[in-house]
């Protein structure tokens, strides 16, 4: 007889049955993710996504101004961004995915635009 990949009870019920449980099946799998430390791709991908979600949020309408401090009290960091544009009047913005922004160097507030077509 088979036993749980988790906690070793005997398995009752269909062929290749590796958990005796939902729980079981759960934990064992956070566990080996527990153990299996992300790899550099993946804590860069979740910064970038993250970034992402917090300039969308904080930009409902396309173009607005944001304190510095703000920005990083939801977690952003500067350092990942997707790729960077350089204005016709020679401001550099940087962007996570389509949602950029720019250090207005007053006051530590950011500029926060949404990419278009224009910008390429």
């Amino acid at each position: 007889m088979e036993k749980c990949k988790e906690c070793g009870e005997k398995l009752t019920g269909r062929l290749g049955q590796k958990f005796c449980s939902v729980y079981c099946k759960s934990s064992f799998h956070y566990k080996n993710y527990k153990k299996n430390q992300p790899s550099t791709y993946v804590k860069i991908d979740n910064q970038l996504k993250h970034n992402r979600r917090i300039l969308k949020s904080y930009n409902v309408s396309g173009q607005s101004q944001i304190k510095k401090s703000i920005l990083i009290k939801e977690g952003f960091d500067f350092n990942y961004f997707t790729h960077i544009w350089k204005a016709k009047n020679s401001n550099i913005y940087h962007f996570c995915y389509e949602f950029g922004f720019r250090d207005l160097d007053d006051n530590g507030k950011y500029m926060l635009i949404v990419w278009q077509d224009y910008m390429k």
